[in-house]
């Protein structure tokens, strides 16, 4: 059984940081590319970050390019997103998930697999 766990989250203070963490079991990791997602209440989800299957590439939403960072220990089974700079706009559930597909996937709809959410919260 696969399972993402995310982990993280938080309350921070507008220009602050948070680091994120993504667990995953069930699955080998090195076979997924994995990516970031988030979502506010009443809004879509939308992409955040992606990084490839060796984390050789990494692609970013324009609105966090600059201020957030992904990494991965394929060893380790994890995946973080480090989010610099925090704006009252990050707010939202932040979700990990990961997809066989290779390429620039930003569509949540073609992800595999998905955990269930941590919320971050910046205060302005």
């Amino acid at each position: 059984q696969v399972q993402l766990v995310e982990s993280g989250g938080g309350l921070v203070q507008a220009g602050g940081s948070l680091r994120l963490s993504c667990a995953a079991s069930g699955l080998t990791l090195s076979n997924y590319a994995m990516g970031w997602f988030r979502q506010a209440p009443g809004k879509e989800r939308e992409f955040v970050a992606r990084i490839s299957r060796s984390g050789s590439t990494t692609y970013f939403a324009d609105s966090v390019k600059g201020r957030f960072t992904i990494s991965r220990e394929n060893a380790k089974n994890t995946v973080s997103l480090q989010m610099n700079s925090l704006k009252p706009e990050d707010t939202a559930v932040y979700y990990c998930a990961a997809v066989a597909t290779s390429g620039k996937v930003t569509m949540p709809q073609l992800y595999d697999y998905w955990g269930q959410g941590t919320q971050v919260t910046v205060s302005s």
